[in-house]
């Protein structure tokens, strides 16, 4: 049976955005007294469950310009945000809604500059988890390319840094896209649990971005995720599930390597409160090309709104 990598990462990352989205920045106490078990409605934005947010809403608007066009455009990605925002392209009911500022910036700024190089917002504060949450489609695409020679290991990163930079231009951003690539290719080649491939992918980024020293100052704020089976132990209180790019990459990885299943990943996920929908969406990605798609409850994505629609994008990458 030929896999679909695309189904499994792009439907994990959709199911566990629609999970967390009713509890999006609930208190995490609040939740150990009311846990999600199910795919649920209503909740922040008060909407049917099974909706969807930005970061599926950007991470379909991507996968949609790389279908139509068999490559990446930036320029097309970024005509397609602007459609998503202005016009509601890319929604679940035809209106864009948690919209993260970061990625509204930049967006107004492509739509009015029309520069895919400066639109990007910089600086300290262009560090939240809204380039990660949509780079599962371009980590795909990079993959695919690297493995049938059409990229080197460069090429692949710079794509997802590229890709990452046109909202969020700040190289610790990057690095937290990059390494997300590296988890991803490390899921996709190598077998094992789930500690020992993600600790594999996060060794190659370690190699990559260390061969210059221009990195390691920001390397350093990932120096948690460097040895995993000491990183598995940490307590839950020290597990911040906020929007920092940083954050949200640690609070996902810590779930993955502290369940066994696809459902009980994005339940523990999603119960960390707070920013429930990206860091879903995070962990829901890599955890779908794990377990695969036949392992995403079925119940939870029968609720997901236009999964149809989605779905079929998924298929047309399956060559």
């Amino acid at each position: 049976m030929n896999k679909n990598i695309w189904k499994d990462g792009i439907m994990g990352l959709v199911v566990g955005d629609a999970l967390g989205l009713p509890v999006q920045f609930y208190d995490r106490d609040e939740l150990k007294s009311n846990p999600v078990t199910k795919m649920e409605g209503d909740g922040t934005f008060n909407l049917p469950k099974g909706s969807w947010s930005d970061d599926s809403s950007l991470a379909i608007a991507t996968l949609e310009s790389i279908r139509r066009n068999n490559e990446i455009i930036a320029e097309d990605v970024m005509d397609n945000f602007v459609k998503w925002l202005y016009d509601g392209v890319f929604t679940p009911y035809g209106q864009a809604y948690d919209i993260g500022e970061t990625c509204e910036y930049a967006i107004e700024k492509y739509k009015e500059e029309r520069n895919i190089d400066t639109c990007g917002k910089v600086g300290e504060r262009a560090n939240g988890n809204g380039g990660l949450m949509r780079i599962m489609p371009v980590c795909l695409y990079a993959y695919k390319n690297e493995k049938n020679g059409g990229f080197t290991e460069k090429d692949a990163v710079d794509i997802v840094h590229k890709l990452t930079a046109i909202t969020h231009n700040h190289k610790r951003a990057c690095i937290a896209s990059g390494m997300y690539y590296f988890m991803v290719k490390a899921i996709l080649e190598h077998c094992g649990n789930l500690t020992e491939v993600l600790q594999f992918g996060i060794d190659n980024a370690m190699r990559y971005y260390g061969k210059d020293s221009n990195n390691y100052e920001e390397l350093g704020y990932y120096k948690r995720l460097f040895y995993l089976n000491k990183f598995v132990d940490t307590k839950e209180d020290e597990i911040k599930s906020t929007g920092y790019v940083l954050d949200s990459l640690e609070a996902a990885v810590w779930c993955l390597i502290n369940t066994d299943s696809y459902k009980d990943c994005l339940l523990k996920t999603v119960n960390l409160g707070d920013d429930a929908d990206t860091v879903g969406a995070i962990a829901g990605g890599l955890a779908g090309l794990y377990y695969g798609y036949d392992l995403i409850p079925d119940e939870w994505l029968e609720a997901i709104v236009k999964r149809e629609w989605i779905e079929e994008l998924c298929n047309e990458q399956v060559n």
